[in-house]
């Protein structure tokens, strides 16, 4: 064993009673972080604006304060943007996070020197409770790649933008930096497709252990490293045995992975985004992920069949339920204020406060009242090809509400690397697997208001062409997993 892997293991351990301090005492843990950040900014355009002075509590707090998305917060990003001080938070942000927008373009979400740190620790301390929980810290004397946006800058008003993973890459610990791959000008290379090929051309002979990115887009990476090396990919990479994701659920990609890899690997979930870094997966027994209580960002959740009421409840830590669809709402430490980032999310565990992401507030099927989400469309695909061959690449699902003849239904547009011998028997197992994931879709199909669900297949590589002609190949970007509308759909190439 090494000295790395020995002060590793000694350092998950500090880390674990650190994070048991306030997971143990979640309310407490919230309120501080709630008054703290009420007394920062009380000073600032926003906090005048809304009387923080008179904040004495969350009910004051949820009365000045309402709901807001990004296009509603604008007026006041915009001043940031230009570069004033103290109008969202104390100063200037450090930096912003730019992500695609919606009706107003580029969104800038701003970072600052408070909020920075936990983006950094909070994805060292997942892999710090894994060494804990397991005992296995070797990996830290081998290389770690992280397939991540491009580390290079622009400047607006005197501060500095990118991607989020791009600004993070500025903050590997030196620790970590003769192990990290790929090299910093590889990191910087734009085109998604050529960036890659030169991660594959880099790493195909290097001792790889962890391996971090997007599934969608690490899938990408093996099946290059497996076109060139003829092998899966552990016997390419022998000691390769973590992988550490986010952005989209695991289990519609983990049969083709373990088939890309060639045998199982241990696996660490996390829920990052450029308004904050809100969970991790604190544990290889437990379903869920920890959330972070104590990392500058206060918590709400709104039901999401009860979001788009006029005045819907606002429920803190302490006041959810388990296996309920709650919108999360988040008031920072960078100065967004009961701001909605768009995920809903289900609590798997009240002690401590574990959750997983359940899909998008924006992203679901309602054309008839059945409200379908991300999750459950996940779900009921795990569920149908248990026990088959069947590999799925990527899917997306849309409502067909006009077909030619025959009741109207919901179409699934499938990738297959594998595809069922029989196409129709698939469809009666992923339907059924959707009637027990969603009573409502149950009601329409017994109904006959709907038709059993219609799988359409998607030519290879037809998602990545499809998000190569929009302009959004790699980094952080993904397919939704479902919509209300049929505008993806309708670029997607069909066999």
């Amino acid at each position: 064993m090494s000295i790395k892997s020995i002060a590793a293991k000694f350092f998950a351990k500090k880390i674990y009673r650190t994070t048991q301090l306030w997971a143990k005492n979640p309310i407490a843990t919230q309120r501080n972080v709630f008054e703290d950040l009420i007394r920062q900014a009380k000073k600032t355009q926003f906090g005048i604006d809304h009387h923080f002075d008179q904040i004495k509590t969350f009910e004051d707090f949820s009365n000045n304060v309402p709901v807001r998305d990004y296009e509603d917060l604008k007026s006041y990003i915009d001043k940031v943007v230009k570069g004033e001080e103290n109008i969202l938070w104390k100063g200037k942000p450090l930096y912003f996070a730019k992500t695609s927008g919606t009706t107003s373009g580029a969104k800038y979400i701003p970072l600052t020197k408070e909020s920075m740190p936990f983006h950094i620790e909070a994805a060292r301390n997942a892999i710090l409770h894994y060494i804990h929980e397991t005992g296995n810290a070797d990996f830290v004397d081998g290389k770690m790649i992280f397939l991540q946006g491009s580390p290079i800058l622009e400047e607006k008003n005197s501060i500095k933008l990118g991607r989020l993973s791009g600004i993070v890459a500025h903050f590997v610990p030196k620790y970590l930096q003769k192990n990290r791959m790929p090299s910093w000008e590889t990191n910087c290379i734009e085109d998604w497709e050529t960036k890659v090929n030169a991660i594959v051309e880099e790493t195909f002979d290097q001792n790889m252990t962890v391996i971090s990115g997007i599934p969608s887009w690490v899938q990408m990476y093996f099946e290059k490293l497996h076109q060139k090396g003829g092998k899966p990919v552990c016997e390419i990479f022998k000691n390769f045995n973590l992988f550490i994701y986010g952005g989209v659920n695991y289990e519609p990609y983990r049969a083709k992975f373990e088939n890309l890899i060639g045998r199982k690997v241990d696996s660490i979930e996390l829920f990052p985004a450029s308004e904050g870094f809100f969970a991790y997966q604190d544990s290889q027994k437990e379903k869920g992920m920890l959330l972070l209580l104590n990392s500058g960002i206060f918590y709400e959740f709104i039901k999401s069949d009860e979001f788009y009421k006029e005045n819907p409840i606002r429920l803190i830590i302490g006041e959810v339920e388990l296996g309920v669809n709650y919108v999360l709402i988040i008031s920072t430490n960078a100065g967004l204020w009961g701001y909605n980032i768009g995920d809903t999310i289900q609590f798997t565990s009240l002690k401590p406060y574990r959750v997983i992401v359940s899909g998008r507030i924006k992203h679901y099927i309602s054309a008839f009242g059945e409200h379908v989400i991300g999750k459950e469309v996940e779900s009921a695909l795990q569920e149908a090809i248990i026990g088959t061959t069947i590999e799925i690449n990527e899917f997306t699902v849309a409502p067909q509400i006009t077909p030619e003849e025959g009741l109207p239904y919901h179409e699934w547009f499938i990738e297959f690397e594998n595809e069922p011998e029989f196409l129709d028997a698939f469809e009666e197992a992923l339907d059924n697997a959707m009637r027990k994931q969603n009573m409502y879709y149950e009601d329409l199909i017994v109904g006959n208001v709907l038709r059993k669900v219609v799988i359409t297949k998607v030519v290879k590589n037809g998602f990545q062409d499809y998000m190569k002609s929009i302009g959004k190949l790699g980094g952080q970007n993904k397919i939704p997993r479902l919509s209300n509308d049929r505008n993806i759909v309708g670029a997607l190439k069909m066999k």
